[in-house]
């Protein structure tokens, strides 16, 4: 592990002697799950506060067509209702 600094060096050897402290016969997420899960939640935290701040700008209010100047009892196309 030449490429690895002092500090995570000193954090894995930590972590290696906690793990030899856990019961061999169980299983757990340890430390790494927490910081995995933590990550995770973060992220998910994040985007959706930055899909919020986008559903914000969003107008949802159409404006008419200028193309069409059709009376509102108008069918689309122009054309006028038969009544037989």
């Amino acid at each position: 592990m030449p490429d690895m600094s002092a500090s995570v060096s000193l954090a894995a050897t930590h972590l290696v002697s906690l793990a030899k402290d856990v019961d061999e016969n169980k299983v757990t997420p340890g430390v790494l799950g927490f910081i995995v899960f933590a990550v995770m939640a973060l992220a998910v935290w994040g985007l959706m506060k930055s899909m919020n701040r986008h559903m914000g700008k969003v107008d949802f209010k159409e404006t008419p067509d200028p193309e069409t100047d059709t009376p509102k009892g108008t069918p689309p196309g122009g054309a006028k209702p038969q009544h037989g």
